[in-house]
């Protein structure tokens, strides 16, 4: 959602904008823009749809600035046009913004009645016409801390003003914003990522934290506005992994990533020398009676995998609920409860506001997050880290398996540290994990065969998924994948529901994914494969060697490893990615920034 940067440099600072823009796209926007102090003052250049429409206008007409700020948009007032493209301009104030003003329409309207006049249909103007009012009686700080006490909200502020040609504003409520550290200058940014091509040196503001920063350094006000200092920080950002290599799409290159994704996120988990589970923060699974995992998306359902395993492996009960829900149900929950927040950026809004839920309820609470600066990662009460590196793709890729891995390492453990498993067992589930990411790059294998598939499911308007036991989230997120990615309907259901409703739906025109290795529940999903077949439903079955011995007639057949049930979601989900990536490319597609979509959702 929404990129934001901010340069107070040395250099001209169009090309830097663009840069840490491109950067930043993977966060998802239909717009952009930016802005900069230049010799006739503020000048903005803006566009609609991508980032190339944008270099097209800087082309005709450069922005000769050293000082600037520049936005990627993802539309929630107002339509993606140029108008509604960030940076707003209001008087003194130019400003970029991520998140959702929730007062605006009150703010808008007393505004109004001193005479202020609007010209875009976005909560952000808004903003700018409150600071650049504030500005007529105060100084800037003063002002923009009297603007930020008038907002509610979520959001993430970078700001320039007329006359401060050498300063730029930030503020962080909900939505990160990061500031950088450079050689006589400085940044803001929604995120490390985007700063990587200038500095490696980086403070994370805290939520209601703004800053000052100027050529030679950052002021930074906790929301009282007492100043305070944040810890700077070194982090390593390989330019390579910006790059997509030989491949077409960022999606794509992730899915091949799995493999390193996996064994990096596993290799925190468990000591490959003595083959026992490590968990990290020194977590002792054996004082909780209940996991609690709250996580939206993707991530949701690598939490519904995870809970197979820690109530099968480790008798632990777990519930997994959708973050948005939670904590408006009022949920019932024990002081022995462990709530788990899975999120791949750390920064996703449902997901944070239930990890605090569960902090205010006393609940001890752990964070599962790929970025491991991001606010989830400090104010969890631990850390449980994915090392899958940064994904670009907003569709979700390899930080899903590396969740999946790392959340059933964490049941092995438990089923350990409860005394559910012995030395032994524990050595030899420790092994079959060190081998998943083997048998993830088999899994890979298949790409050539799924690519002859993907035309005739292109022409689908609805597909089915179908699976059981750790399979039925897994054909969840199949079905979700698809949807992202190629915009066709799609659907996933536990196969043994198949007569409960969704066979009603089943024709020539409607094929089905099956998902389904050779495990003790294989001959039950054959069973609802064949009533698909009697309707005519067009089967694609993805399966292991055995499993596609009993393939129904005409089936089109997608085999995988032989594997254990325990990793087998980790070892079946690159074929899914697959499949939908190349239906996507059938269909033409913008794979890695799919419409109305953004990889981080930093909002309700």
């Amino acid at each position: 959602m929404c990129g934001i940067i901010g340069i107070v440099g040395t250099v001209s600072v169009q090309e830097r904008l663009i840069e840490s823009l491109k950067r930043l796209e993977y966060r998802g926007y239909d717009s952009a823009g930016v802005a900069g102090f230049t010799k006739q003052g503020v000048e903005r250049r803006r566009a609609a749809g991508k980032l190339k429409n944008l270099e097209a206008v800087l082309a005709k007409d450069p922005l000769r600035a050293t000082v600037g700020i520049g936005h990627t948009r993802w539309a929630t007032h107002g339509p993606p046009t140029e108008g509604n493209a960030h940076p707003h301009r209001a008087g003194r104030v130019t400003l970029v913004h991520n998140g959702i003003i929730e007062n605006f329409a009150e703010l808008k309207a007393a505004l109004a009645a001193r005479g202020r006049t609007f010209s875009t249909d976005t909560d952000t103007e808004v903003v700018a016409q409150l600071l650049d009012q504030e500005l007529e009686t105060k100084p800037p700080l003063e002002a923009f801390k009297a603007t930020l006490d008038q907002l509610r909200g979520a959001f993430a502020l970078v700001v320039m003003i007329d006359g401060e040609e050498g300063m730029i504003l930030g503020a962080r409520r909900g939505p990160p914003l990061v500031v950088g550290y450079g050689d006589g200058e400085m940044f803001l940014g929604s995120d490390a990522l985007g700063l990587g091509p200038f500095t490696n040196r980086i403070a994370y503001l805290e939520d209601g934290d703004f800053v000052a920063i100027d050529h030679a350094t950052a002021r930074i006000f906790d929301d009282a506005g007492h100043p305070v200092e944040r810890a700077v920080q070194t982090v390593a950002q390989s330019a390579t992994l910006m790059e997509k290599g030989n491949y077409r799409h960022f999606m794509e290159k992730e899915i091949h990533d799995q493999p390193d994704a996996c064994q990096h996120t596993l290799s925190a988990y468990i000591d490959p020398v003595s083959t026992r589970f490590a968990p990290p923060s020194g977590l002792d699974l054996s004082a909780f009676d209940r996991i609690q995992i709250v996580a939206c998306g993707t991530a949701s359902y690598a939490g519904q995998i995870a809970r197979y395993a820690f109530e099968r492996l480790a008798g632990l009960p777990c519930d997994v609920e959708v973050a948005s829900e939670f904590r408006y149900r009022e949920p019932a929950v024990g002081p022995k409860t462990l709530a788990v927040a899975v999120s791949q950026s750390g920064e996703t809004a449902d997901t944070l506001a239930a990890l605090r839920w569960c902090k205010a309820q006393g609940l001890t609470t752990a964070a599962l997050v790929n970025v491991h600066g991001s606010t989830m990662a400090r104010e969890a009460d631990l850390l449980l880290p994915t090392h899958a590196g940064p994904e670009i793709g907003v569709a979700s890729t390899k930080a899903f398996t590396s969740q999946v891995a790392a959340l059933t390492a964490l049941a092995a453990t438990a089923a350990r540290q409860r005394g559910r498993i012995d030395a032994a067992e524990e050595a030899r589930v420790a092994r079959m994990l060190l081998e998943a990411p083997r048998l993830i790059a088999e899994a890979n294998a298949a790409e050539d065969h799924i690519r002859t598939l993907a035309p005739e499911l292109a022409r689908a308007r609805d597909v089915l998924y179908l699976g059981r036991g750790a399979m039925f989230p897994l054909a969840l997120e199949g079905a979700l994948k698809l949807k992202e990615i190629s915009y066709i309907h799609a659907e996933g259901y536990a196969a043994g529901e198949l007569k409960h409703g969704p066979i009603a739906l089943i024709d020539e025109a409607t094929p089905v994914i099956v998902i389904a290795p050779s495990d003790d529940l294989f001959e039950k999903t054959i069973s609802n494969m064949s009533e698909v077949a009697a309707r005519g439903g067009p089967i694609v079955l993805i399966t292991d060697a055995e499993g596609a011995r009993h393939a129904p007639e005409g089936a089109r057949v997608i085999v995988g490893p032989t594997c254990d049930p325990l990793v087998a979601p980790l070892v079946y989900a690159p074929p899914i990615q697959l499949l939908a990536y190349y239906v996507a490319v059938q269909k033409g597609a913008d794979v890695d920034q799919p419409r109305n979509l953004a990889k981080s959702v930093t909002v309700e």
